[in-house]
Parts: structure tokens; sequence; C-alpha cells
């Protein structure tokens, strides 16, 4: 399981990570306080979006993880 902390500046790049999650054959959550939301859920990301967001992956992709680097908070 891989936690990564990120932040989606509108809905062209929920659209984007959206679209990157439904491609992977694992789970991967969307965190914030205690929300959770699935994260190929495009409704789901888009109210979370505003703020920086938790994504918890339960598998590996390499597309999906050079996606997260994109949006990714250092």
């Amino acid at each position: 399981m891989k936690n990564t902390l990120i932040r989606l500046n509108g809905p062209d790049a929920v659209r984007e990570f959206v679209n990157a999650a439904e491609k992977c054959s694992f789970d991967i959550d969307v965190k914030y306080n205690r929300i959770i939301v699935d994260a190929k859920s495009f409704l789901g990301v888009l109210g979370l979006s505003a703020n920086p967001i938790s994504v918890c992956s339960h598998g590996e992709d390499t597309a999906f993880d050079k996606m997260l680097e994109k949006y990714a908070i250092c």
C-alpha cells in the first residue's frame, strides 16, 4: 500500500487522475480528513479536489505512479 499527498487543480486534473485510476486493476482510495472516496469516482474526487488529498493505492502501476508524481505535493 502506497500513500501520496497530491493537489488537483481544476476539473481537467481530476479527469486525468480518474482516467488513470480507472486503468488500474487494484483499489485506490482518496482521503481528506475523515472522508474516503473511490479514486475511480469523478464526482467523489471532484468534491475533494480543492484540498490536498491523500491517495492510497493498493497495488503498483507505473503509469499511475508517474501521474501521481505530477500532482504530488513535495
